[in-house]
């Protein structure tokens, strides 16, 4: 007997039947495959591997509407809420994910092209056929991935030029408005880093209030030979949202890419991020911190993927749950047949600073090539107390202590980040999410 469709697969094929069509054939076809592909595979379940330790249960039964794009273009939005120090230059606005031109600023920048989706579309949708058509297909993605190709009608496209050097972050911020509730948003991001360039990305999530919202994002980097690109990804929503966001990063010979993340909102979040070193050479660096209390819940799945010659790549993860949160973190590297030389390592540490937190850590290592260095190593533990009882002694508070010692922990994550002012928002922003008193226990 077939199972009947639950209430989150049920809305959402409700809510296909009013999207209008894009009168690209190619793509109407691609939307119109994937949403198949997503009814019939449903939610992830327990029995998923990759989602077992995320039980999407309370997910499914909850029913969102499309987000009303009249609404999200109407909406008042300081732009201010999503200033950030350091981050100056182009930036592109979504709300509820329909973009905002009131909010954003497409001044050009020499050699960079920033531009929605849907505009891009309009002017020359083949150069994109690959990435929407193609890149999800039926079989090589999963449930949010073809609900995000299914429903994506907007997004960004970013390019830079062959041998571009560009001086200041470019900006992707996603606002959930907090005026729609129970609705759901996608946006698709492809950036393309040209040969010998140099870039920097900041994306930012956001919340205007405390709606019920679920929001889908679909990231594409791909980074061409000799170039390098910095990606930092900030997201501070609020604690009453749920969201998916998979990055996919390429790099072509001799190219490198950092990606720098610090998650501290959301009720519950899975941040998938993976990079494919696909030519000699490239190298692969990722920093990140959660931060989480009361009961939130934010997965990250990392993979690194050495694919070629004399690679290289750098992971350092933190963890900090209070409360009743629960954080996950699974960081893959797998080194292909062939792939000599390459230089893996990745390291995930957490804290829990309550008895009723959790953190599950899973490190994984896949080497079916020669003249390999790897290594991996993760841990869960407790503020240490002799460093506790020292800080103490000199008069420092508990509640300050405590707050010493765990940004001390997240700190080496986020020193690297070369952006002075950002780095140091990013890490007031971390205090500010950090317990300030005795564990809730």
């Amino acid at each position: 007997m077939t199972q009947a469709p639950s209430p989150f697969v049920r809305a959402a094929l409700d809510a296909a039947s009013a999207l209008p069509e894009s009168g690209i054939a190619w793509l109407d076809a691609a939307r119109r495959d994937n949403l198949q592909a997503f009814a019939e595979a449903g939610l992830p379940e327990g029995r998923n591997e990759a989602w077992k330790y995320t039980p999407l249960r309370a997910l499914s039964q909850r029913a969102f509407a499309v987000a009303d794009a009249a609404v999200a273009r109407d909406v008042a939005i300081d732009a201010a809420s999503f200033a950030l120090p350091g981050v100056d230059s182009a930036r592109i606005v979504f709300v509820d994910g329909v973009f905002r031109a009131d909010l954003s600023a497409l001044n050009r920048v020499d050699g960079v092209s920033l531009a929605p989706l849907a505009a891009a579309l309009t002017e020359q949708p083949e150069p994109l056929r690959f990435a929407l058509a193609s890149r999800y297909r039926r079989g090589a993605a999963d449930a949010f991935a073809h609900l995000n190709a299914a429903f994506a009608t907007d997004g960004v496209v970013l390019r830079i030029a062959d041998g571009i050097d560009v001086a200041k972050p470019l900006h992707i911020v996603h606002v959930f408005s907090g005026v729609q509730p129970d609705t759901a948003w996608h946006v698709r991001v492809l950036v393309e880093a040209g040969q010998g360039s140099r870039a920097d990305i900041v994306e930012q999530f956001v919340s205007m209030g405390e709606a019920n919202q679920l929001g889908t994002v679909v990231a594409d980097y791909v980074v061409r030979e000799s170039a390098r690109l910095g990606v930092v990804l900030l997201q501070a929503a609020s604690t009453a949202t749920t969201l998916v966001r998979r990055g996919h990063v390429r790099l072509d010979a001799n190219a490198s890419a950092t990606v720098h993340a610090l998650e501290v909102g959301g009720a519950l979040v899975r941040h998938e991020l993976t990079a494919e070193l696909a030519g000699d050479h490239a190298r692969f660096d990722s920093r990140g911190v959660f931060a989480l209390d009361g009961r939130q819940h934010i997965d990250t799945q990392l993979e690194v993927r050495h694919n070629a010659r004399d690679t290289a790549s750098d992971a350092l993860w933190r963890g900090i749950a209070n409360g009743r949160s629960r954080g996950v973190f699974r960081g893959a590297i797998v080194v292909a047949e062939g792939a000599d030389g390459s230089d893996a390592s990745l390291s995930n540490k957490n804290l829990l600073l309550s008895g009723s937190a959790e953190i599950d850590t899973k490190p994984e290592l896949e080497i079916y090539a020669d003249e390999v260095k790897a290594a991996h190593g993760a841990t869960i533990g407790q503020l240490d107390e002799r460093s506790l009882f020292y800080l103490r002694s000199r008069g420092i508070p508990l509640a300050q202590a405590r707050s010493l010692l765990t940004l001390a922990f997240c700190r080496a994550a986020l020193e690297s980040l070369p952006n002075e002012a950002l780095r140091e928002h990013l890490g007031d922003l971390l205090v500010a999410h950090l317990p300030t008193g005795p564990s809730a226990g």
